[in-house]
């Protein structure tokens, strides 16, 4: 029996999985050891006056994540780097008063440790959010954040994840000099919670055991969770995911959806939510096959759905929404006679240049 339990398939992205309210508990109780507060003040100090973010694959959602907040909460300008203008390209822009901020879950991947020393050379303050403290990207930003998610032995990543987000987000409220965990402090409890009902994401799992498409659509805050939702379930089930924005969705897009193509809509409350009630029903008229994770209103509306637990504010709700789909990726793949641990042609660290 024990061999058995150890040769589950999909144990390690499980237990992972499960393990992110105890995440969250500990980078609530521990972020002056992450480094949160100092990268704060040394970010206050130098007042940037606009911010870059560099990362590939999970963590890039993240990074978009923080774009919102800092475009949103700091009333700044944010952009998304494209890592092969100064590696592949050799571009040398100058970025002055420019504060970038690399993300990586290993810190390992060449091309964003040499963006980030690139910018530093180019006059920007650097930040690294990371998941090791002694990787190459800590050592080539000016200061570094420890999301403090512990090792992480799936190759999808879970738990790294909504640790960057919650990282990110006390971070940039630090910035502000607002303490952030007094509106994280509920996640871990809404977590666990969330968590004990996953029984409800195994039996919507089964509904879409053979979907070959899917479409994954949000709006604001939520989008981020759109884009990572499609990469779980392709990176785990193979099945084709494409991520939309509520708003791109209905410029063309739309013309994909027919009843074979389930749509998995996250709606959750807040201003993110409301903008997506253009978007539903248009689905409906193309008798959309849709899943909605969010507020209980909007997935009292859908063809099924799970309910997110109240009780966190919009700008964290994305740490909650994402879980569902860890599981339901989990479930598919292990549906499918896969193994979510050792999806085919991935291993841990991608090494780009």
């Amino acid at each position: 029996m024990t061999a058995l339990a150890t040769d589950r398939p999909g144990r390690l992205m499980s237990a992972e999985i499960a393990e992110q309210p105890a995440v969250w508990r500990r980078l609530l109780a521990e972020g002056g050891a992450a480094g949160i507060d100092d990268a704060a003040a040394l970010i206050r100090s130098r007042r940037p006056r606009a911010v870059l973010f560099v990362a590939r694959g999970t963590s890039d959602h993240a990074a978009l994540y923080a774009k919102y907040l800092v475009e949103i909460r700091h009333g700044l300008p944010a952009g998304l780097v494209s890592p092969s203008t100064m590696t592949a390209y050799g571009a040398r822009p100058d970025l002055h008063d420019v504060l970038m901020i690399g993300i990586s879950q290993s810190g390992g991947s060449p091309d964003l440790v040499r963006s980030l020393e690139v910018a530093r050379e180019q006059g920007a303050l650097t930040v690294a959010v990371t998941n090791d403290p002694s990787s190459a990207l800590a050592r080539a930003a000016h200061t570094h954040v420890d999301v403090l998610a512990g090792a992480e032995r799936s190759v999808a990543a879970t738990k790294s994840y909504t640790a960057q987000l919650l990282a990110l987000y006390l971070l940039l409220e630090r910035v502000r000099e607002v303490d952030g965990r007094v509106a994280a402090a509920p996640l871990p409890d809404l977590g666990d919670a969330l968590l004990a009902r996953r029984h409800e994401l195994t039996e919507i799992a089964q509904r879409y055991r053979f979907a070959q498409r899917m479409l994954t659509t949000a709006r604001g805050y939520s989008y981020p969770t759109a884009r990572e939702a499609a990469l779980k379930l392709m990176e785990t089930s193979y099945a084709s995911a494409q991520a939309f924005s509520g708003a791109d969705l209905l410029h063309g897009p739309l013309a994909l959806v027919d009843p074979q193509v389930p749509v998995f809509a996250v709606v959750a409350a807040g201003v993110g939510g409301d903008a997506m009630g253009d978007v539903l029903p248009r689905l409906a008229e193309r008798n959309a096959d849709v899943c909605c994770v969010g507020h209980a209103g909007a997935v009292a509306g859908a063809a099924v759905g799970f309910a997110l637990p109240e009780g966190a504010p919009e700008e964290l709700s994305p740490l909650l929404e994402i879980l569902p789909f860890q599981l339901l990726a989990l479930d598919v793949a292990v549906g499918r006679g896969g193994d979510p641990d050792a999806p085919r042609g991935l291993s841990k660290i991608t090494e780009t240049l």
